[in-house]
Order: structure tokens, then sequence, then C-alpha cells
């Protein structure tokens, strides 16, 4: 009996080995895929940093290509101010009232062209800046050269344009040079205006270029 005993004993312990190992050996498979899910995870997150970066250097890029190719006409369009200055004075100054023909032919000559130049610098984001009556003053969008007391204009609102601005895709080129509506101005909302500010035109940024315009010392 001792002898079976013994043999049993000897069967069970290589199955009890087995178990020991297979337990071993999952514990060991558990550890691993942990570890190889904590990997998966880290690269994730970097593929993920690295699909953010580039798409932010993409982003970077074309809007520095478009920067370039918008202000590369900058020089060129504030040189054709100038004209569109000269052409703006002569339609205003017209004598529309002149019964000659060929004056009459001449001044719609002078009109269409004005209006085609316009048009082109609308076609490429050169638009005007030219506010209305009792705007208020903008100064990232205006320089103002004289202000006056007025009875239909708020202080610190446009009464004049001197000489219109432009803005090329959403640049100044130059401002729109104006007279404003001094402190003490007696129009509805003077007081409101007043009270906000004293100088409201304070820090408008201009500097003058050689042919007599002016542009934004930032551009």
């Amino acid at each position: 009996m001792d002898k079976d005993f013994t043999e049993m004993t000897d069967e069970q312990t290589p199955a009890e080995d087995v178990a020991f190992e297979a337990s071993q050996d999952f514990g060991d498979a558990s550890q691993e895929i942990a570890a190889l899910q904590l990997e998966v995870a880290a690269l994730k997150e970097q593929a993920l940093r690295y699909a953010a970066e580039a798409e932010n250097t993409k982003r970077r890029a074309e809007r520095e290509m478009n920067d370039a190719r918008a202000y590369a006409i900058q020089k060129f369009a504030r040189d054709l101010l100038g004209a569109a200055d000269n052409l703006a004075r002569a339609t205003a100054h017209s004598p529309k009232d002149s019964t000659d023909a060929a004056v009459k032919n001449f001044i719609i000559g002078v009109e269409m062209t004005e209006k085609e130049l316009q048009g082109a610098f609308e076609r490429n984001g050169l638009k005007k800046i030219d506010p209305a009556k009792g705007d208020k003053f903008d100064p990232h969008l205006h320089q103002a050269v004289t202000e006056q007391p007025s009875t239909e204009v708020a202080a610190g609102g446009v009464l004049t344009v001197l000489q219109a601005g432009y803005e090329l895709m959403g640049r100044l080129v130059r401002p729109a040079m104006v007279a404003v509506a001094a402190k003490g101005s007696t129009a509805p909302g003077a007081s409101d205006a007043q009270g906000a500010s004293a100088n409201p035109y304070a820090g408008a940024s201009a500097e003058v270029d050689s042919s007599g315009g002016t542009f934004d010392a930032k551009a």
C-alpha cells in the first residue's frame, strides 16, 4: 500500500509542476500584454502629436504663401493710389452741367476710367476706405488731419473725407485722411462721445511716403 501511495504521489507531482509552470507563464503573458498595451498607447499618442504638428506646419506654410502672394503687389498698389486720387479729383470737380458734347464725353471717359481702376483694385483685394459723414473715427483705418466743431456730427465722428484710404486683404495700405468733429460738438450723442474719450483719434499710426500719400507704419 505504501508502494501504491508513493506511486500516486510520483504521478501527481508532474501535473502539479505543469500547473505551476502554466500559472507562471500566464502571469508573464499578462505582464507582457500590459506592457505592449502601454507601448501601443504611447505610440498612438506620439503619432497623433506628429500628425497635429504636420497639420500645423501645413497650415502655417499655406498662410505664409497666401500672405506672400497677397502682399507682393502692395508696393505696386500703393504706387497706383496717386492715379486713383487724381481721377477721383477730376470726376469730383468736373463741369457736369456743361452743354458741350466734347466736354461731356471727356467727363464720361474719365468716370469710366476711374470706375474700371476701382474695379481692378477690388478684384485684386484692394478695398477703398471711404467713411460716411457721421461714422465713428477708427484709428486703425483713419488718420485725423483736423478737428472742427460741428452741430451735425457727434464728437469723434467723421465730418468729411479729405483723401480716401485703402486696405489690401485686410492690411492697411493707406489710412483715410479725415476731418473729425471736435470735443464740444453739440450734435445728438456728443456728450456720450466726449465722456468716452477726450481725444478719440489719439494713437492713430501713419507715416508719409515719398509720393505724398500715407501708409501704415506696420505694413
